[in-house]
């Protein structure tokens, strides 16, 4: 298997709303809060009409992506078996990823992510983790890690406990991890322990400019290369409307946005990126090749409702 994906379950609801529905929930745009109580996850979504529902999760959104550009791929992240987690398995299937966990009855609800789209196509996700958070090392198959060329992971798995547990495992199977930071409060939240992983565990990191500064809490974007430099392994940095850029030693290669497109929602542009850019690394493409790829699957995304193509 060329890659294994190990994320949060997670069946995104997504929805369009207005400025003023951000405002009066407290939510800051543009980033991901966690929703503790299911119940405060109800009201939110009761007050909403639903445009689509989807089998998502970060990594699983990129592992799909990876499959749609003809690699063998896996997944592993742990539902409920219940209505969501039966859709969430039928989604994986239907994209002809291998789904490496078997679920049974929880006493939590399999994961859901509230997207929410506003009219300038930022979206801002409330994220109810049901037992996706729950992810124990017991759930992660030692013996599929090996058979896979590369495991890729998310910040938005990694936690205290029996995660931080599930993570480690994986990690020492593996022959290559891949890691998206997926968030600036994620990583505000484990700044040294993710700081760690960058340095010493992982292979290839992505992430975007705000994250990776607030990472090393750098004062401008010359921290950020210095920093990749002097890490020897291979860093990959979105920067919005700058495009991307990775580092690999002193290798820094960058590139630019595609132009005029017809963009209706960011949800997903992280995660196809990463995709484009693991598919040319899994490939033997150079690195411009990898970014364009990586720029390619994202700017498709975007023109489109949701985060698969």
């Amino acid at each position: 298997m060329k890659i294994l994906g190990i994320g949060n379950a997670i069946v995104d609801v997504i929805c369009k709303v207005d400025e003023k529905f951000i405002k009066q929930n407290n939510l800051t745009k543009g980033t991901m809060k966690l929703i503790i109580d299911d119940k405060e996850f109800q009201s939110l979504l009761s007050s909403l009409k639903i445009e689509k529902t989807v089998s998502g999760g970060s990594v699983a959104n990129s592992i799909v992506g990876l499959s749609q550009l003809g690699n063998e791929v896996g997944f592993i992240g742990k539902v409920c078996d219940d209505n969501l987690g039966n859709k969430y398995e039928e989604g994986l299937n239907s994209e002809n990823v291998e789904y490496f966990y078997k679920k049974k009855k929880e006493d939590l609800p399999t994961g859901t992510c509230l997207i929410l789209v506003t009219p300038d196509s930022e979206r801002t996700m409330c994220t109810y983790l049901g037992i996706a958070g729950k992810i124990n090392e017991n759930d992660v198959n030692g013996d599929v890690i090996k058979r896979s060329e590369m495991i890729f992971l998310e910040g938005y798995l990694w936690d205290e406990g029996e995660p931080k547990k599930a993570f480690e495992k994986a990690i020492n199977c593996a022959h290559k991890v891949a890691m998206s930071l997926s968030d600036q409060f994620c990583v505000d939240r484990h700044k040294s322990h993710f700081l760690d992983l960058v340095k010493n565990k992982l292979d290839i990191t992505f992430a975007n400019e705000q994250e990776m500064m607030s990472l090393i809490d750098a004062k401008d974007f010359d921290d950020v290369v210095d920093f990749g430099k002097s890490l020897k392994k291979l860093l990959v940095i979105t920067r919005g409307n700058k495009g991307a850029v990775s580092i690999n030693g002193d290798e820094v290669i960058q590139n630019g946005i595609e132009k005029n497109l017809d963009v209706k929602d960011l949800t997903g542009a992280g995660d196809l990126f990463a995709a484009g850019f693991l598919h040319g690394s899994l490939n033997n493409l150079s690195m411009l090749e990898s970014l364009n790829k990586g720029k390619e699957m994202s700017s498709k995304v975007i023109q489109q409702i949701g985060a698969r193509l």
